[in-house]
């Protein structure tokens, strides 16, 4: 399990290192409740630990709900923010609650805002120039979630559609034939949106080419037609997009 799965969630927590404590080897006091979830195995090859906080009483177990992570970036160790569910803390007093022992790492705090619900299919589409790419795509409404501008790619989404892109290069090892525009050809990618003529005129709006123009089409399914409003357009490599919205069914003719 993804660590960030647990921002939100109620959690179990074993104590091991109740508030008051000593730690058994670098000897410093434990100012709140320290343990782990149980089952569960962190980047360190041990159980997930996690602090305590909003109880100021020695415990032996406790169950509430996870705010917030600390991710050291120098360490492979995670740490869970617990609290109560009626409670909440700013970054600022997580990080004063526990620097007893973050002082030592450099760590940042993640928040449930910085968890990306990964879909379990994501194309990845080699581009050939990212910064075009992006530039039609946030004309659709994506976002980038994040990116690595050294390596030339950008993670992006639109509610729940997402893409990642990758500027070709020449040492790149995913490539495995020669492309040639447009990209993708034989590929079209379904995308479903719940405001196709706000983007439909945003792009028309940017002079961007409209391969297919905005109509509406009704497909049938058994004894139900499905009706879609849409629109095809190609991005700057040629992939074609074919934006729909749901326009609901209705019965079949027989």
């Amino acid at each position: 399990m993804n660590n960030l799965e647990y921002l939100n969630k109620i959690l179990e927590i074993k104590i091991d290192r109740p508030l008051g404590s000593k730690h058994p080897k670098h000897g410093f006091i434990y100012p709140v409740n320290y343990g782990y979830v149980p089952n569960t195995i962190s980047g360190d090859g041990e159980e997930l630990d996690a602090y305590v906080l909003g109880i100021y009483e020695q415990l032996e177990t406790f169950t509430g709900k996870c705010i917030a992570i600390i991710h050291r970036t120098n360490d492979n160790d995670d740490k869970l923010i617990i609290v109560p569910e009626n409670k909440t803390f700013t970054d600022e007093e997580i990080k004063v609650l526990t620097d007893f022992q973050e002082q030592y790492f450099t760590s940042i705090i993640l928040r449930p805002n910085d968890y990306i619900n990964w879909n379990k299919n994501i194309p990845e589409l080699s581009v050939t120039n990212l910064e075009n790419s992006l530039n039609f795509y946030k004309t659709a409404g994506f976002k980038i979630e994040y990116d690595r501008p050294e390596n030339k790619f950008a993670f992006i989404s639109l509610g729940n559609i997402q893409f990642m892109l990758q500027e070709l290069s020449d040492n790149d090892k995913w490539n495995i034939g020669e492309l040639k525009y447009p990209f993708g050809n034989g590929i079209n990618f379904q995308l479903e949106v719940e405001n196709v003529d706000e983007i439909y005129n945003n792009f028309k709006n940017n002079s961007y080419t409209i391969t297919f123009d905005i109509e509406e089409n009704w497909y049938r399914q058994d004894d139900k037609m499905l009706g879609n409003k849409e629109f095809l357009i190609q991005d700057p490599d040629g992939y074609l997009l074919r934006f729909m919205q749901d326009l609901g069914a209705k019965q079949a003719k027989k």
